[in-house]
């Protein structure tokens, strides 16, 4: 027997087409560092319209793919908007890469067109020259002045282009499944590889992020998006925003802690997302400076794990909470938001808090024992965790990736524990845990412990060879401005946190701990550096 439901795909088209006209009237704000640009989901509708028209007369009358090298701004979103919904794919190219990297994307997926910001036209011009397949730059923003001369491509200056297009088009109704937009792997190991996102896949994904036991955005939320438009779709936010309605205060190239203060203060919004590493500077900035951030409802925080301490001191200090979330690349990225069950408050709430959260119903888990086993959730077995979903990679674009999935499951790399209520709690990366006497350690947990120190800003874990013991953590520790703290100290402080045998007698101090090209500490740096002898170890028993 057969529904008698209407089989109507799920595209963009007709998400673009909801968004700016039912929430025509929501505000898109791109921060400027003066006096803000202000625009509503209406006139982006009509201007992501122009830049359809303009990319047609470009040669994009396909799935071509559309690359953005850009800030979060208003610019961004029309290109969000435009390109998928017109058929084209959208390739967010991101702009912290190495230059290698960038050129081995952009030739990879096949890039026609790229929309640069700008300001970054001089971090893109020099790769021009070795893109194979890019026939036109569109430049927003500004003026390229004369960094593009001469270069092998056409130039066009974003508003003029849009200037001479209708305000409407036409959106196609496409495959559901069909390619709408593409974001490449960090390339932490080997070629970043490239994740394809479907129609139906970001618009599952937008529903989830807006749910409650999502994201829980709300037609009265004003979102400040940190969280890169190059990076993972930004976690899904601008399509959840133009789905539920929500107002997006896009950052643009402000992303230093103060003007991100700044901007809180001055426009109010409600929500936020980011890494831990912004959250640890904003910290500091308002430490520094107080200012009433309250306004925020809550602040989003993925990509690593979130110290316990820097979540407290949120919302102790600044009556701010944090939602502690998961995912990667490969999820979309959201897989897992840790809302504390209805009716738990106090100690037992924060202990759900700190966990990375609970599975939602479209996304099935498993962990995999050393002997490849599912292990139960229990809430203390350990296992690599795999998952699986609509709105999960199945594969990478045109590279095979056979150890990266298993039996129809994505294998994400994280090790850890689930509840038998389906909460996950990440207690490492596979590759990061410390393989110490026969037992493990976890890196992730010797840092939080560590991070809850007043006198310590960052901190970061390794495993170090040991002669003994196989492998024994090695901390690098940022020392907090102003503040003075060393090893031994350290040390005695992690007495009555850790057990005695997982205590680090290994310790550096840094400047600064290394990042990845998305904020997450860079362990592979570390490890480089600690193997050519260039950090200064200090022991501690």
């Amino acid at each position: 027997m057969r529904s008698t439901m209407q089989d109507h795909p799920l595209n963009l088209g007709d998400l673009v087409r909801y968004g700016t006209s039912t929430h025509g009237a929501a505000q898109v704000v791109t921060w400027t560092g003066g006096e803000p640009r202000r625009t509503t989901y209406a006139e982006v509708g009509r201007r992501a319209a122009q830049l359809a028209h303009a990319l047609r007369s470009l040669g994009v009358t396909g799935d071509q793919r559309v690359a953005t090298f850009q800030w979060n701004n208003q610019e961004h979103l029309e290109a969000y908007l435009a390109v998928p919904a017109m058929g084209a794919v959208l390739h967010t190219l991101n702009i912290r890469l190495p230059a290698e990297q960038l050129v081995y994307i952009a030739n990879h997926a096949e890039d026609h067109v790229i929309i640069v910001d700008a300001t970054l036209v001089p971090l893109l011009a020099p790769l021009l020259g070795q893109l194979r397949t890019v026939q036109h730059v569109i430049v927003a923003g500004g003026d390229p002045g004369d960094a593009l001369d001469g270069a092998a491509v056409q130039v066009h200056r974003y508003d003029d282009l849009l200037s001479s297009q209708p305000t409407e088009f036409d959106w196609p109704v496409v495959d559901e499944r069909d390619a709408a937009a593409m974001c490449y792997t960090s390339g932490t190991t080997g070629d970043p590889k490239g994740v394809v996102y479907s129609h139906r896949s970001i618009w599952l994904h937008s529903m989830q992020v807006a749910m409650t036991d999502g994201m829980g955005l709300t037609q009265a939320d004003y979102v400040l998006a940190i969280v890169p438009m190059f990076h993972a779709m930004s976690w899904g936010l601008p399509y959840a925003a133009l789905m539920i309605g929500s107002s997006t205060l896009m950052p643009d190239r402000f992303l230093q802690p103060e003007p991100l203060v700044d901007m809180t203060v001055a426009e109010r919004p409600t929500a936020a997302a980011a890494v831990p590493t912004i959250w640890q500077g904003v910290l500091a900035e308002l430490d520094a400076r107080p200012r009433d951030i309250s306004t925020l409802r809550q602040v989003i925080v993925g990509g690593s794990t979130c110290p316990p301490s820097l979540m407290r001191a949120f919302e102790e200090r600044h009556n701010v909470p944090i939602l502690h979330a998961w995912g990667m690349t490969e999820t979309s990225p959201l897989g897992s938001v840790a809302h504390a069950p209805g009716g738990t408050t106090g100690d037992e709430a924060w202990r759900y808090r700190i966990t990375q959260g609970r599975l939602p119903a479209s996304v099935q888990a498993r962990l995999i024992g050393s002997d490849g086993a599912q292990v139960p959730w229990d809430g203390t077995s350990v296992g690599e965790l795999e998952v699986r979903g609509p709105w999960i990679a199945g594969g990478y674009y045109q590279v095979e990736a056979g150890d990266k999935f298993h039996d129809g499951w994505l294998r994400t790399g994280d090790v850890g524990t689930l509840t038998p209520d389906g909460f996950l709690t990440l207690t490492d990366r596979a590759k990061d845990v410390i393989k110490s006497g026969g037992e493990w350690i976890s890196s992730v947990d010797i840092e939080n412990e560590v991070m809850a120190h007043p006198a310590v800003a960052e901190a970061a874990v390794i495993a170090v060879p040991d002669p003994r013991w196989d492998e024994r953590p090695l901390v690098s520790v940022v020392v907090a401005e102003g503040e003075s703290v060393d090893a031994t100290q350290l040390r005695s402080f992690l007495a009555d946190r850790l057990p005695k045998w997982q205590l680090p007698e290994y310790w550096t101090f840094l400047d600064e701990v290394p990042k990845t090209s998305v904020g997450k500490f860079d362990k592979k740096v570390l490890r480089a550096r600690h193997a050519d002898g260039d950090l200064t170890v200090t022991e501690a028993r």
